[in-house]
């Protein structure tokens, strides 16, 4: 929802039925284009531009990552998933990442993913307000570039650009309307083939130690592809970092974010357990 600009946006999807014939990055593409083609039919792209968060300036998680002292956790808002379903029902997300910013997180990931992950633009709206001197990475299956404007409009940062789900030629047309309305990009990526992907104009690129067909994790994925990432690219490990050993055997293989949400979300006070992991990293 934007507020402030003469309209609301909302994306009301209702839980529907697994299909049991299709793995769970499919299946969430196809009904995130269903959620597209209807968000188009509410929405211009120009209304989106009247937003008053296309006047303000955005935040570099790149910058913010490469600082000197920076912890270089990127802490999510999330209040469910597929893999482990509710994770925190009572999680409200200003107030939670509010309490990341104050522990020390480098940036905010804030899922913006309705029908499998809980999140709304009404979080990423409340993460917005409550920190808007911090980078923010809208978190969500981007498949069009309607949705870099929806991420622009409603206070994002940063969006993330999944490699799998994109074509070569796609990752590209969506990079570059990133550029062109002032946010950062990063591509996340699994496997070695989708290296091949990445495009100059990408700022970070994050390896999901999560496979999204199974949802099993392997925090080597980030160990094993760290040295076939081009230099130029600030490195981001993704999913299943528990404990502060992680971190270290990552650093030392080049990765400066280190992106973290289930850790922190599944306990009664993820901004405690946030600055809690923090000051073991120092």
């Amino acid at each position: 929802m934007i507020r402030g600009s003469g309209y609301e946006l909302r994306v009301n999807s209702q839980p529907e039925s697994r299909n049991p014939n299709m793995n769970i990055l499919d299946e969430i593409n196809n009904h995130k284009r269903t959620e597209i083609a209807e968000a188009k039919s509410r929405v211009s792209i120009e209304e989106l531009k009247a937003s008053p968060y296309f006047l303000r300036t955005t935040n570099s998680l790149k910058a913010a990552l490469l600082a000197e002292g920076a912890s270089g956790v990127i802490a999510e808002f999330k209040t469910k998933s597929p893999s482990k379903g509710v994770i925190n029902a009572e999680a409200e997300a200003s107030q939670v990442t509010a309490g990341y910013v104050a522990a020390g997180a480098s940036g905010l990931s804030v899922l913006t993913d309705d029908r499998f992950f809980g999140g709304s633009f009404e979080d990423l709206a409340k993460a917005r307000w409550a920190n808007p001197k911090t980078p923010i990475l809208r978190k969500d299956f981007l498949l069009d570039p309607y949705q870099v404007y929806e991420a622009r409009a409603h206070g994002a940062d940063v969006i993330l650009l999944i490699a799998e789900s994109l074509s070569k030629s796609l990752l590209l047309e969506l990079t570059e309307t990133a550029k062109e309305i002032g946010l950062e990009v990063l591509v996340e990526v699994h496997s070695t083939e989708e290296l091949e992907k990445l495009n100059p104009m990408v700022d970070l690129v994050g390896v999901n130690n999560r496979n999204l067909r199974t949802f099993k994790v392997d925090v080597q994925t980030s160990v094993r592809l760290s040295k076939l990432i081009p230099e130029q690219f600030v490195k981001i490990s993704e999913s299943g970092i528990s404990n502060p050993e992680s971190i270290a055997q990552l650093r030392a293989v080049g990765f400066k974010g280190f992106l973290i949400g289930e850790t922190f979300m599944k306990t009664d006070n993820p901004g405690k357990a946030c600055k809690e992991f923090i000051e073991k990293l120092k």
